[in-house]
C-alpha cells in the first residue's frame, strides 16, 4: 500500500489527526494570502483603541486602534517563516553530523559526539539568549541562532540509525567492491533515514516555533515594526486587565500549532511504518 492511502487512512482514523491537519492547512493558507486582504497591519486609528472582537474587526483592535487579525496573520507568518527555515538548518546541519558520525566511527564520532555532549550539556534557552545579546536581533538572526543550536537530538537520531543500516549486507557489499562512501550514504543510508527525518523535522518546527516565541516575548526575537506571535505577547502584558484576548489569541494560536505539528509528525511516524 503506497504512503498516500496509508496516511490517509491513518488521518480519518482520527478527529485529532483531521483537526491538527485542517489547522495547520488553514492557517499557512490564511498566513500566505495575508498580504492580499485589503487591510493595513500598521494602520494606526485611535478612536478604535483596544476595542473588542466584533463583525468590523475580527480579532478586535490593539492599544494603537490596529486590527488584531492582520496583525496576528502577520504575525504568523514570521512564526511560521523562522520554524521553517530553522527546521532545515537543525535537520540539515543534524542529518550531516548524525551520518558522518555513525558511518564513519571512530576518533571523528568520539570527537563529533563529545562537541554535541557539550552543546547538549548547556540549557538550549540560556545559549540562545546569550548569543542573541551578542549578535543584532532580528529575524535572520533568530533563524541563524535557533537552527544552529537545535540540531542535537537529530544529530543523535541520525547517528544511531546510520550505526545500524551500515551493518546491512548490501552496505557491506557495497563497501566491499569499492563503491564511494558518498554514493552508499546517499543510495544505501539516506533513503531509509528519511522517515526519521520527517518525524525531527516536524519536532524541530515546533520547537523553533516555541524557542521564537519565547525569545520575542523577552525582547530578544523579532523587533518592531516586524512582529511575530511572540512578540504579540509581549506587548500584550500591560493590557491583560482591559483587553485579555490581545494575549490569548497569539498565545492560543502557538499552543495549537504546536500541538498540530506535533500531532503530523506522529501521523506520518505511524504511516511510515505500516508501509
Amino acid at each position: 500500500m503506497g504512503f498516500i492511502k496509508v496516511f490517509r487512512k491513518n488521518m480519518l482514523s482520527s478527529p485529532v489527526y483531521i483537526f491538527s491537519l485542517i489547522f495547520l492547512v488553514l492557517l499557512i493558507t490564511l498566513s500566505l494570502l495575508a498580504p492580499l486582504i485589503p487591510i493595513d497591519p500598521a494602520k494606526v486609528n485611535i478612536s478604535q483603541v483596544s476595542k473588542g472582537p466584533s463583525f468590523t474587526n475580527l480579532f478586535g483592535t490593539d492599544e494603537l486602534g490596529r486590527d488584531y487579525f492582520i496583525r496576528v496573520l502577520y504575525g504568523g507568518r514570521i512564526s511560521l517563516l523562522v520554524g521553517f527555515l530553522s527546521m532545515l538548518a537543525a535537520t540539515t546541519i543534524g542529518v550531516f553530523i548524525g551520518v558522518t558520525a555513525g558511518y564513519f566511527g571512530g576518533w571523528l564520532d568520539s570527537l563529533l559526539m563529545r562537541f554535541l555532549d557539550v552543546l547538549s550539556s548547556i540549557p538550549w534557552l540560556i545559549l540562545v539568549i546569550v548569543l542573541s545579546v551578542f549578535l543584532k536581533p532580528g529575524l535572520l538572526t533568530i533563524i541563524i541562532v535557533i537552527g544552529a543550536f537545535s540540531w542535537m537530538n537529530t544529530a543523535r537520531l541520525m547517528r544511531g540509525e546510520t550505526l545500524a543500516l551500515k551493518e546491512r549486507d548490501y552496505v557491506q557489499y557495497s563497501k566491499f567492491i569499492g563503491e564511494s562512501s558518498f554514493s552508499i550514504i546517499k543510495k544505501h543510508i539516506l533513503p531509509f533515514l528519511l522517515p526519521t527525518m520527517l518525524v525531527s523535522a516536524s519536532i524541530n518546527i515546533s520547537s523553533a516555533i516555541m524557542t521564537e516565541s519565547a525569545l520575542s516575548f523577552l525582547g530578544l526575537g523579532i523587533q518592531p515594526p516586524m512582529a511575530s506571535w511572540g512578540s504579540l505577547l509581549q506587548t500584550a502584558q500591560d493590557k491583560l486587565q482591559n483587553a485579555a484576548y490581545i494575549a490569548i489569541i497569539p498565545g492560543l494560536l502557538i499552543a495549537l500549532t504546536v500541538y498540530s505539528f506535533n500531532n503530523l509528525g506522529e501521523l506520518i511516524k505511524e504511516s511510515l511504518e505500516e508501509i
